[in-house]
């Protein structure tokens, strides 16, 4: 993030925030800083990898999105 408080200079992090704040710290009300940052990587796994839609994803999470356009392995050649 660049500049403090201005919005504009990075949307993608302020969006990130925006939903980790609403998805998960005002929704749990953690006591101290240890247990957001232990929830965190539950967070990305669970709600923003598996469940939460992308649009630029064709509205597919990203999981999903991995799962439909894996590519099979190209035998190399001999």
């Amino acid at each position: 993030m660049s500049r403090r408080g201005n919005p504009y200079d990075d949307p993608q992090a302020e969006s990130f925030m925006k939903t980790l704040k609403v998805g998960a710290v005002y929704l749990t009300g953690y006591d101290t800083y240890d247990e957001v940052a232990a929830d965190f990587s539950r967070f990305i796994d669970e709600v923003c990898n598996a469940r939460r839609l992308q649009s630029a994803l064709g509205y597919l999470s990203p999981i999903q999105f991995e799962d439909r356009n894996a590519r099979t392995p190209v035998k190399a050649a001999a």
